[in-house]
């Protein structure tokens, strides 16, 4: 017998034997000894405990209660209250009371506190529940196989409706008040719990909808989702405990669902579709230790999206489906897309194209709106959407003139919305231009036109971006689109995305410069774009590319950016299991690639987050397969990768790197050099002692000062041409891999892969942690947006370059 068990033993003789004091001291002292867990052999005394006549109970009580002490008061009010249930008097009130008000600033509590025997003392006595603390106990019984007590006590907190804690549930509740047609609305919302919504749940939902109002019932449901993501007041989270203060609170998820659910029987509206769009985003937003917040509240805002007609809600699925990356939900997204694009006869892709809005924009990149006699502008520039005014006499003002703030305030609301409207498509529209790359499409000339180049939004970016008509490349300049001589082209039959693969370098260079000298600014690389062509190494090894290969990543980084790049990949974890490549497809060329990833480190805590998962990967090859070719696979805890196949059959042969066509193989490697070029350790300035033990030292500094990637190479190519623009032109030269700058203190060199920096004497390190959004100082033209690096050396070096004037203890103190 263990000593919990003879703890157990002895309280249970002495209470049996009528010592109250000694088995009050018994009682206590088990349940410290056991951290104020009441598992067995615990569970089952306090259960005994509980069916002793009241006499007896009310005599063990208050020898508990003549005990207590505060560092004792969970585990001896948990006894108090469970063995007084039913007893006249009310015992340890105040610290009753106390006790629960800290329990309601936590997410949970384990069942085995057994707290629920607090919240059952408190009701017994007549007083309520705060509505946090039935917030916690709500919380705590979702699981099935808490204890009955804990289920009963779920049963009789009805009030409030929702959990409080979450800005959107306290504001419906406050709308809500103390009617009793939307708290019938709230209670039919919260019995959302099923994968869709049923015939009989949706009949139910009219009927509570119809005293309120449908409009009136929607306008409010798009005010609560605009706050969902917002707390009203922070929980305590524990140590190893995820990021409870950014999840959704599990029961009010099925509120939020119930609600999503609502919409689909509501009038279709504008704002309906908005607030589905930014519910779903909010959703699948990650927290720490936990993932997306909650894909199901996600995947019904979707299904709802699906079931909405009118172009709004196409256009947002369209969005969505370039923006989100969690595969459950995409996954509806693309079966939603493909439904639309059946029922209207169209391919995907041309769904997409015509579910772009114009959002008020008359002409491409601008719209004007009179409003009395204001004019207000509306222009595209970049990726930003501007809101400007003309007052009466024509003269721009920088502010909202006061008329329109007082005669047409809901006409400025429509006009800010479309702002934020426009930025967040230019976004998912230039995203999924750069794909169209891979995916080799060609458009009818006049269908191209009217969906591209002079859509009212997508023009904004199609403009910045060089065709080929019939096999001649253009772009678009003083109103027309132009050949590399300027010459005007007007018509033709077949359109297609410009790419530097089969291009001569010359021509190349040549079409660089053309946007240059019409001082476009492409929305992507594109005529920078870089250009990766078999190397000897890889057709020495025939079947796969090294090039990549032996680098550290961090591996939520990677994940991320390979989901974004439309890779599938899988977060390694140190358990014993299997897990594929980092892939992905591409359909229309009928290959898969893989790029060969595996988990870095043996200790848990050190080389994982709490939750198991590699903090870091190692990279290796770079192949591809028949897209239908099985699976590799490799453990966890790496090894080599194997086709998994069933008993007898043959393993498929990678495909010959040298028959992957050259576009295919140049985009591929591009990603794979933007996944180590973003997620390398090696351009991390603090990583610089090497990491945990110094393990990583070599490799930060090969990577760190070495070799540049062809991603580096086109960056030096335009620093080349940038740096004789800068105010600090004459302080500044391209020296090999790096820009060097000459300070007053010493002369830096800047490296243009990683970003890090090295200064006299003796290329000392130097740590400068860049902000999270670098700002480029003003070089004049610059040929495409997007390369975060470019901002981060160009800073770097306006700020090295008037070194005197650095007033950061940190830089100083390495000067």
């Amino acid at each position: 017998m263990g000593e919990i068990e003879l703890i157990a033993h002895r309280a249970r003789e002495l209470a049996l034997a009528g010592e109250w004091g000694a088995a009050a001291a018994g009682l206590v002292e088990l349940a410290v000894a056991n951290r104020g867990l009441w598992n067995p052999p615990g569970a089952g005394l306090l259960d005994e405990l509980r069916e002793l006549p009241e006499r007896s109970r009310a005599a063990l009580a208050d020898a508990l209660v003549a005990r207590y002490r505060a560092e004792e008061a969970g585990p001896v009010l948990v006894l108090v209250c469970a063995i007084a249930h039913g007893l006249p008097g009310d015992r340890l009130a105040v610290e009753r009371r106390e006790r629960l008000a800290e329990l309601g600033r936590r997410q949970t509590y384990w069942y085995l506190e057994r707290q629920e025997y607090l919240a059952e003392a408190e009701l017994a006595a007549g007083r309520a529940l705060e509505p946090a603390v039935v917030a916690v106990f709500r919380r705590t019984a979702l699981d099935a196989y808490r204890y009955p007590s804990l289920a009963e006590l779920d049963r009789k907190l009805v009030e409030p409706v929702l959990n409080v804690g979450e800005e959107w549930a306290e504001q419906a509740l406050r709308e809500a008040g103390g009617s009793a047609e939307w708290q019938a609305l709230l209670r039919h919302a919260m019995t959302a719990t099923a994968s869709r919504p049923s015939g009989k749940w949706e009949q139910r939902a009219r009927e509570v909808v119809e005293p309120l109002g449908a409009e009136r019932v929607r306008a409010a449901v798009v005010g609560w989702l605009a706050l969902v993501g917002r707390r009203s007041f922070e929980l305590e989270r524990r140590e190893y405990e995820a990021d409870v203060n950014s999840a959704f609170d599990p029961c009010n998820a099925n509120a939020l669902r119930g609600l999503t659910w609502l919409l689909a029987l509501l009038p279709a509206h504008q704002d309906s579709v908005r607030a589905l769009g930014r519910l779903v985003e909010a959703s699948l937003k990650k927290a720490a230790g936990i993932g997306p917040r909650n894909p199901r509240v996600a995947n019904a805002a979707v299904a709802t999206l699906a079931r909405l007609d009118g172009a709004p809600a196409l256009a947002e699925l369209a969005r969505l489906a370039t923006k989100v990356t969690y595969k459950g939900t995409l996954k509806l997204l693309d079966a939603a897309l493909e439904s639309r694009a059946v029922a209207l006869g169209l391919s995907r892709e041309e769904i997409e194209e015509l579910a772009v809005p114009a959002y008020g924009l008359t002409e491409v990149g601008r719209a004007e709106v009179r409003l009395g006699e204001v004019t207000g502008v509306l222009e595209v520039q970049g990726t930003k959407a501007v809101l400007g005014w003309r007052n009466p006499a024509g003269k721009e003002v920088r502010t909202v003139p006061a008329a329109v703030r007082r005669d047409h305030a809901e006409e400025l609301k429509e006009l800010k919305t479309a702002v934020k409207d426009i930025e967040k498509m230019l976004s998912a529209q230039s995203d999924r231009l750069d794909r169209q790359f891979v995916a080799d499409r060609s458009w009818p000339y006049a269908a191209w036109r009217e969906r591209y180049l002079d859509h009212p939004l997508v023009g904004t970016l199609a403009r910045r971006l060089l065709w080929t008509v019939d096999g001649t490349a253009v772009g678009f300049a003083a109103g027309e689109l132009r050949t590399l001589a300027d010459d005007p082209v007007h018509e033709g039959a077949e359109v297609r995305l410009w790419h530097p693969v089969g291009n001569e370098p010359a021509q190349v260079v040549a079409w660089r410069d053309w946007l240059e000298r019409h001082g476009i600014t492409q929305p992507f690389k594109q005529a920078h774009r870089e250009v990766y062509l078999l190397t000897d190494a890889e057709r020495a090894t025939g079947s796969y590319s090294n090039r990549f290969a032996a680098h550290v990543l961090r591996q939520h980084q990677f994940n991320s950016l390979a989901a974004i790049r439309g890779w599938r990949n899988k977060l390694r974890l140190m358990v014993d299991d299997w897990a594929p490549p980092a892939t992905r497809g591409l359909p229309h060329w009928g290959l898969r690639a893989e790029y060969w990833i595996q988990g870095e480190g043996e200790e848990f805590g050190e080389d994982t987050t709490d939750s198991g998962s590699y903090l870091r990967l190692t990279t290796d090859q770079v192949r591809f397969y028949p897209i239908d070719a099985p699976e590799n696979s490799a453990s966890c805890y790496g090894g080599e990768y194997r086709m998994r196949l069933p008993d007898g059959a043959e393993p498929v042969r990678p495909v010959p790197i040298a028959e992957v066509p050259p576009l295919v193989l140049s985009e591929v490697l591009r990603d794979v050099d933007l996944f180590v070029g973003v997620a390398s350790i090696g351009n991390d300035p603090t990583w610089q002692d090497g990491g945990p033990r110094g393990r990583f030292q070599e490799y930060w500094t090969s990577y760190g000062f070495g070799e540049l990637t062809e991603g580096a190479e086109t960056r030096r190519a335009l620093l080349e041409r940038l740096v004789p623009r800068l105010a600090i032109a004459d302080r500044c030269t391209l020296e090999g891999r790096f820009l060097q700058v000459k300070g007053e203190r010493h002369t830096y060199k800047i490296h243009l892969g990683s970003g890090n920096i090295l200064r006299t004497p003796n290329d000392q390190y130097l740590c400068i942690v860049p902000s999270a959004t670098p700002v480029s100082p003003q070089a004049g033209y610059l040929p495409f947006e997007g390369d975060r690096m470019l901002a981060v050396i160009l800073s770097k070096a306006m700020l090295l370059a008037d070194d005197l004037r650095i007033t950061d203890p940190t830089i100083l103190s390495q000067l």
